[in-house]
Order: C-alpha cells, then sequence, then structure tokens
C-alpha cells in the first residue's frame, strides 16, 4: 500500500503485513520480527524500514524494497554474483554486535546447548499437543539424532535469520536490495544459517554453494565447521517436519495440500540423506513396485475434465494454483489406491527384519519401533538406513507432489 500524507509531500511506498490470529507469548510473531527489523536498519544487512506499527491491530507498515525473489528462475550467470553478494551480507550479520537486540527482548543463552537447540525446543512446544497424539518415529528419530549429535562448543554468538537463503531476500541485478522474512530470527549459532542457507537452496536451486563457504570464512573471519553446517541442514529440516506432518496429517481445506505432500515426502528423503552424509552411512539403491500405468477409469476422468476442461478457462491466479493442487491430489488418491498396499508390504518386510520380528499391522510396527528409538536399541546406520528405504518409496508413490519440485538435490559443499 502506498501512503500520502495528509499535509502533503512524497508518497511513501509501504508493504502492510498482518497477523489474522495473533497468538499470546508468540515466539515467532510479527511483533517481535518487527523490533529485529527495526534494530538491523542502518547496518550492513539491508532490511526495509519500519513505517509503522499498530500493536492492537497486529500489523506492520514496512517500507516496500525493490527487487524479485525468485533467484532460481534466473540465468545462471545472474545467480552466483547475487549469492555471493548476499553471503557477504550473512557474513555482516553475524559480525554485529548483538547488544544492538535488547536482552530484555532477546535473552541470551544460558548454555551451548539453549543456542544450539532452542528453537527446536520452541517448535516442539508449539506443537506439543499434535505431538502428543501423533507419533511418527521419523521425527522421533530426527529430533533424538539433534540432541545427541548437537554442536558442543559454538565459536560465536550472532544474530541469525533462522531460515535464510533463496526466496527469504530480494535482489537487483547482480546485487540483493533487501534481506527479508526475519521471522525465525534470533540469538544462535552462525552456523545455523549456513545450514539454512544449504537448506533453501535445496528447495530453490541457485547456482549451487561451491566457493560461498570459503567467500563466508573471508568476509566474517568465522572458522566454518562443516560438520555444524551439515547438523543444521539435518536441524532446519527436522524443526519443519513437525508443523508439516500435522498439516498434511490434520488437513487445513484452505491450505494448499497438494504442496505440503511434496514438502513432506521430498523433505522426508532430503533429511535421511542429510544424515547419511554427516555420519557417512550409505542408504543404498531400494526397489520399487513395478508400476503398469493402468490407472483407474474414474480417477482418470476427473483428472482429466479438470486438466482440460476447467484449468484451461480459469483467469484467477489463485483459482488456477487450486485447479493444479486437485489435480495432483488426484492423481496421488489414484496412486495411493492403486500401488499403496504394495510399498506397505515392502515396507513391513524391512520393519520386521529391523524389530526381529514378522510385522503384519503398520499402526502396531510403527509404535513398536517409535518405543525401540526411544530406548536407543539400534544403532543409527541400521535406522538411517531403513529410513532411507522407506523415504525412497513414499517420494516414489507420491509422486505427482514429488514432480512440484522435481530432480531436488542437496548442493555439494565445497
Amino acid at each position: 500500500m502506498d501512503v500520502t500524507p495528509s499535509a502533503g509531500g512524497e508518497t511513501v511506498k509501504g508493504f502492510l503485513r498482518l497477523e489474522r490470529t495473533p497468538i499470546p507469548g508468540d515466539p515467532w510473531s510479527l511483533r517481535r520480527e518487527t523490533q529485529i527489523v527495526a534494530a538491523l536498519h542502518g547496518s550492513a544487512v539491508p532490511v526495509p524500514r519500519v513505517l509503522a506499527r499498530n500493536d492492537a491491530l497486529a500489523c506492520t507498515l514496512f517500507e516496500r524494497m525493490p527487487g524479485r525473489a525468485d533467484l532460481q528462475n534466473v540465468p545462471a550467470e545472474q545467480q552466483r554474483p547475487v549469492m555471493e553478494n548476499f553471503i557477504d551480507i550473512v557474513a555482516e550479520l553475524h559480525r554485529l554486535d548483538i547488544a544492538r537486540f535488547p536482552a530484555a527482548d532477546f535473552p541470551r543463552p544460558a548454555t551451548a546447548r539453549d543456542l544450539v537447540l532452542g528453537e527446536l525446543d520452541l517448535v516442539r512446544k508449539r506443537w506439543a499437543e499434535f505431538l502428543s497424539g501423533y507419533h511418527d518415529p521419523l521425527i522421533t528419530y530426527g529430533v533424538d539424532w539433534l540432541e545427541r549429535f548437537a554442536p558442543k562448543k559454538v565459536q560465536r554468538v550472532s544474530m541469525v535469520q533462522g531460515d535464510t537463503g533463496p526466496v527469504n531476500f530480494l535482489f537487483e541485478g547482480d546485487h540483493v536490495t533487501a534481506v527479508i522474512d526475519w521471522e525465525w530470527a534470533h540469538l544462535g549459532d552462525p552456523m545455523e544459517d549456513l545450514g539454512n542457507i544449504c537448506v533453501r537452496e535445496f528447495w530453490n536451486p541457485s547456482g549451487g554453494l561451491t566457493g560461498l563457504m570459503r567467500r563466508y570464512e573471508q568476509r566474517s573471519g568465522l572458522a566454518v565447521d562443516l560438520a555444524a553446517v551439515r547438523y543444521y541442514r539435518v536441524q532446519q529440516n527436522v524443526r519443519g517436519m513437525i508443523p508439516i506432518a500435522e498439516r498434511t496429517v490434520i488437513a487445513n481445506l484452505r491450505e494448499p495440500q497438494a504442496w505440503y505432500l511434496a514438502y513432506r515426502y521430498i523433505g522426508d528423503r532430503s533429511t535421511l540423506e542429510s544424515m547419511a552424509e554427516s555420519m557417512g552411512v550409505q542408504i543404498g539403491a531400494v526397489e520399487l513396485p513395478a508400476d503398469d500405468g493402468v490407472r483407474d477409469p474414474l480417477a482418470m476422468a476427473a483428472d482429466f475434465a479438470n486438466e482440460h476442461d476447467v484449468r484451461p478457462t480459469l483467469t484467477d491466479p489463485y483459482a488456477k494454483a487450486r485447479a493444479l493442487e486437485v489435480s495432483v491430489l488426484i492423481q496421488c488418491m489414484e496412486r495411493v489406491q492403486r500401488l499403496g498396499q504394495r510399498i506397505e508390504r515392502a515396507d513391513l518386510d524391512d520393519l520386521g527384519e529391523l524389530l526381529g520380528h514378522r510385522v503384519t499391522n503398520a499402526a502396531a510396527g510403527n509404535a513398536a519401533l517409535d518405543l525401540a528409538i526411544r530406548q536407543h536399541r539400534f544403532d543409527d546406520e541400521r535406522l538411517i538406513r531403513f529410513f532411507g528405504r522407506r523415504c525412497y518409496r513414499l517420494e516414489w508413490l507420491y509422486g505427482p507432489a514429488a514432480r512440484l519440485y522435481p530432480d531436488r538435490r542437496w548442493a555439494a559443499l565445497d
């Protein structure tokens, strides 16, 4: 929205953000994000100005900054200089004196564990009700893995964006115009942001990461701990895994369910691959069922009508996006009905081999696995290989959703 002062003068270009349902004590509130952006204004980190804030209406008017966010859609020769400029900005962010952020509003972590795992603790607290009734062995293992392998030492306490990388900054030409979306920002380990950049680049491929860690070292004066970076890749994924699981189990009919299926099954697979790389484990190939391609005729008819008769007539972008989701959901439901039992049988065979007894019921088998993980009965290599095979199968089963983000792979850390 643009604002013109009542007494005349230059029109201010603004961007209004609001919270539809503010949550008391929310650690990721817009009010807190506004504080962070205001504190960063005037630093080497380009951010929008805070033009106005209204706590009663739970809204903030930010300066509208120039640029675009879709770095993945520009030519490779443009991506590289933008990413180099961005990594320089991240280095400057981590060099800032944290006294800029008042301790009353941003408590200093008391221990290394608080620094490394504080955000995971907040996620688990926010979704505690969901987790109390939904036990996914992969979430249980992911949280346990993060607790056991958390970095014991941190070089420096910095303000970190917490969800940084492509899409969460704007750019023009070969430079960044503004870093945006500070919802997850907090005091933490600088290596966390480097792990977050890996995750963002995974979902929004922007030319890879070659040389960027070395450039960060030169600009920040901090040594890059690649083991810690890999750890935080996993942490960012597990932190996202919990709310995404909720959205796929308890569907919000107003939200893009097809995209959440993509986030879940690609995200689960990428989590296991990152864990495997961190621990030097080879997941190995997985055998997938033969698919003769003979689809359910009713599903084919519904998908054809939507794809050829409904979507082409739509002009509203929101309606077109929703119609695409309908096609993806129809295709996923059809595959689950036609191929789901074969995937489940292969998974139950793997689960029985892991547990040491025949498993015929998925719910009972997963409950037994969840308990075994809590009791630390299996070594990491066996669990990573088991979950890796499970994740590859499920990503294949939900292939129509996974194709919304085709061929996503971790960029090399070199």
